[in-house]
C-alpha cells in the first residue's frame, strides 16, 4: 500500500514536470493569453467566489454585510412566490432551448459541413450572426401587436385571426415568443465549436469504416463521427446550459421588465431585479447560487452522458 502512495505522488510530479515543460515551451502563447485571463479572473472568477458568502449576508452595497444565516434561503423558497414562478419559468425555457437549440447547432453544422468550402464559410457566418447583432428591433416589428405587425399582418390576411395579437403583452404567448427568439440567437459559441469538430476529424478514418462495412452516412453520423467530437460536444453542451439556465436579456429587452404576469421572469430576472434595481446584493447572491448548483446539476449529468465520448 505504501509503494502504490509512492508511485501515485512520482506520478504526479511527473505529471507537474510535463506540464511546467509544455507551458515553458509554449511561453509565448501564454503570454498572449495572460490580458485576457487577467481580466476573466478580476471580473468573473473574484465575483463568483465572493458571491458564494456573499449570499448568507445583507448587503445593500452601503453598510458593511451583515451575517444573517439561511435567511435569505428561506425566504426565497418559503415566502418568494415570485422567485417559485420564476424556477417554473426557467425550467420551461431551458428545457425547450437547451435540447432543441443543441440539437439544431449540431444538425446545422453537419449539414453545412457537407457544403463546398467558400458555401460553409457563408452559411456559417449567416447562422452564426444573430448571435452577434442586436435583433430585438426586427423581432418587435414581427410581433408587434397592432394589425401593422409582421405576424398579424400575415395571420390576419390568410384569414386565421380576425383581430391582431398581443403577442409582447399578453401572458398566454409571452413565454413561447421569448423561446423563439433565444432559440433563433442560441447559436453562437457551441455551433461554431462543433463545426471545428466536423472539420478536424481525420478522413482516414471513414475509409476504414468503408472496409469494416460501414454502408451509409447515417451508420458514419453515428459510429464515426459522433465519437471523433466528444469534447466539441461536450463544449457545446455546457453552453448551451449555460445560455438557457442564464436567459434574461432577451426577455427584458423583448417583453420589457418586469414582464406581464411575470410570464417570461427567469430566475436569472430575479438576480438582475434585486442586484442591480433593489441594490440588495446578498439576497441577489443567494439567487445566483441557487442558479449555480442548478447548473452543476445539469451539467454532471451531461457529462455523465457525454462521458463515454470523451475517452
Amino acid at each position: 500500500m505504501i509503494e502504490k502512495d509512492k508511485i501515485g505522488v512520482r506520478d504526479k510530479k511527473e505529471q507537474r514536470r510535463i506540464m511546467w515543460l509544455q507551458v515553458k515551451q509554449n511561453k509565448e502563447c501564454y503570454l498572449m493569453l495572460l490580458p485576457f485571463m487577467l481580466l476573466f479572473f478580476v471580473f468573473t472568477i473574484i465575483p463568483v467566489v465572493l458571491s458564494l458568502p456573499m449570499g448568507f449576508t445583507d448587503f445593500n452595497m452601503v453598510q458593511f454585510p451583515k451575517f444573517i444565516g439561511l435567511s435569505n434561503f428561506t425566504t426565497l423558497f418559503l415566502s418568494d412566490k415570485v422567485f417559485i414562478s420564476s424556477i417554473r419559468v426557467t425550467l420551461v425555457f431551458a428545457i425547450f432551448t437547451g435540447p432543441i437549440s443543441y440539437i439544431l447547432c449540431f444538425v446545422l453544422a453537419w449539414l453545412i459541413n457537407e457544403l463546398h468550402p467558400r458555401l460553409k464559410t457563408i452559411f456559417t457566418l449567416i447562422f452564426y450572426a444573430p448571435s452577434m447583432a442586436n435583433v430585438y428591433t426586427v423581432w418587435q416589428l414581427i410581433f408587434s401587436g397592432d394589425s401593422y405587425g409582421y405576424l398579424n399582418s400575415m395571420l390576419i390576411n390568410l384569414g386565421i385571426i380576425t383581430s391582431p395579437i398581443q403577442w409582447l403583452t399578453d401572458s398566454t404567448y409571452i413565454l413561447g415568443v421569448v423561446i423563439v427568439v433565444q432559440m433563433w440567437i442560441s447559436l453562437g459559441a457551441g455551433f461554431l465549436a462543433l463545426r471545428a469538430g466536423f472539420q478536424n476529424i481525420d478522413r482516414s478514418q471513414y475509409e476504414a469504416g468503408a472496409i469494416e462495412g460501414i454502408k451509409n452516412r447515417w451508420q458514419e453520423l453515428i459510429y464515426i463521427t459522433i465519437p471523433s467530437m466528444g469534447p466539441q460536444l461536450m463544449f457545446a453542451a455546457v453552453m448551451q446550459i449555460v445560455s438557457s439556465f442564464t436567459a434574461d436579456i432577451v426577455g427584458r429587452n423583448l417583453v420589457g421588465f418586469p414582464s406581464t404576469d411575470y410570464a417570461a421572469h427567469t430566475i436569472m430576472t430575479h438576480a438582475y431585479d434585486y442586484g442591480w434595481v433593489r441594490y440588495e446584493m446578498g439576497y441577489a447572491s443567494a439567487i445566483c447560487m441557487v442558479l449555480f448548483v442548478a447548473m452543476y446539476v445539469a451539467n454532471k449529468l451531461i457529462s455523465t452522458a457525454l462521458n463515454k465520448y470523451l475517452d
